[in-house]
């Protein structure tokens, strides 16, 4: 799996990406990220990359020709086309299962809008997809974007120490994680739930499906109402 990344600030997505357990696996080889800068492609004196929105209004907007040169610089690196994705506030939600669909694709590009947002023609040109992570506003898509492909390679193999570290989270399978609790087995008066401690691998099992049920119906009802509404099917 590679993710490439189209940004004005490469730096800021390099640290991310080289932390913690993406960076650990990303050292191993077990997945690839590569940040490019837009910049890079102004083909000007300034390496500028914005220019005033046509029609008024405030802010400016980043201009179509240096994302797309450095999309094209991508694919040709890449050798083939890549999945391309804008982080848009406009793009659908994205959500755990498209995060596993999105895993089974070999080769990712992710680009970052900033300022007021980027030139409509160069997403119809080249977007496959437009993804948002929710509905707010951050500076830029680089947040977005880290995300994303933090979301999408930790279900890569190799990355994650078993594939229970992330079929067994909150989301992967429509209900919020049970809780989770360890050393001491008291601490402040609270004690940890005795089926934890029985050793019983199918009572544990029972249990933590239970309270995954229980706690998405408490804390996220409408993830809990389409739950039940597939499993009663």
């Amino acid at each position: 799996m590679r993710i490439d990344i189209a940004t004005l600030f490469p730096e800021m997505c390099e640290t991310v990406l080289s932390e913690s357990i993406i960076g650990r696996a990303r050292q191993a080889g077990k997945i690839q990220a590569h940040c490019h800068n837009i910049r890079s492609f102004a083909n000007n004196k300034h390496n500028r990359v914005d220019d005033a929105p046509y029609g008024g209004g405030h802010g400016m907007v980043m201009q179509a020709e240096p994302i797309a040169l450095c999309l094209e610089h991508i694919e040709k690196e890449i050798g083939k086309k890549p999945y391309i994705i804008f982080m848009s506030a406009a793009g659908k939600p994205f959500t755990q299962k498209r995060a596993k669909e999105l895993a089974q694709k070999p080769n990712i590009a992710i680009v970052c809008g900033h300022y007021e947002g980027i030139d409509e023609r160069v997403a119809e040109a080249f977007a496959d997809e437009e993804l948002s992570i929710g509905d707010y506003v951050i500076t830029g898509g680089e947040l977005a974007a880290l995300v994303v492909a933090d979301s999408i390679f930790r279900m890569c193999d190799g990355v994650l120490a078993s594939e229970e570290g992330y079929t067994e989270e909150s989301h992967f399978n429509g209900l919020l994680e049970y809780p989770q609790y360890t050393r001491p087995e008291e601490w402040r008066g609270a004690t940890v739930p005795a089926v934890l401690l029985s050793g019983h691998k199918a009572n544990i099992d029972t249990w933590r499906t239970e309270q995954a049920v229980l706690r998405t119906k408490k804390h996220r009802p409408d993830l809990y109402k389409k739950w039940k509404k597939q499993n009663e099917k």
